[in-house]
């Protein structure tokens, strides 16, 4: 996005559409609300390039709704310019989960990673391993509060639209 489209961009505006979209969609809550759970889980995983396949497929796998997925997955990139914050403290959190005995690592500014030492299995076990289980032991309580939030929100959606078509079908059935 250039300088102008992000002055001219509605947070509010955005989030409510992409929530009405959510909202729309015709599956169970459950479903609904484990598709969002499962977009939210791997939105917050340090996957580059494979989240939404992988949100997909798990989706597929477990029955929720893909729609609802991948639309919490790009719900969960209005965080985006957060991000890097968010991957210091996986990168933190996992690497004293990982440590025996537990400590945190060296500060970020005494890695000397560049170019094609992104490249080598050694580098994915020293910094990508601990980010993955900071990644897993960060993303999982968030995918469980937004499947319950998510159910109790489509729940209650789906009633009221329900009741709205019942009333509608009766006032249709019996005019006055």
């Amino acid at each position: 996005m250039n300088l102008k489209a992000w002055r001219n961009f509605n947070l509010r505006r955005w989030l409510h559409e992409h929530s009405l979209k959510l909202l729309a969609i015709r599956d169970t809550p459950q479903a609904i609300a484990g598709g969002i759970a499962i977009g939210i889980f791997f939105g917050f995983m340090p996957l580059f390039g494979i989240k939404t396949l992988s949100a997909i497929f798990l989706a597929w796998l477990t029955g929720s709704n893909i729609l609802a997925a991948v639309i919490a997955g790009a719900l969960h990139d209005v965080i985006l310019p957060l991000m890097p914050a968010i991957y210091v403290w996986q990168y933190n959190l996992g690497y004293w989960v990982l440590s025996q005995p537990h400590h945190f690592p060296p500060p970020m500014h005494k890695f000397k990673i560049e170019g094609p030492a992104w490249h080598f299995w050694t580098t994915f076990f020293s910094i990508g391993k601990p980010l993955l289980v900071g990644g897993f032991i960060f993303s999982t309580p968030a995918a469980i509060a937004a499947y319950f939030i998510s159910y109790r929100i489509v729940d209650r959606h789906q009633r009221k639209k329900n009741a709205q078509t019942l009333l509608a079908q009766e006032n249709e059935a019996n005019p006055s």
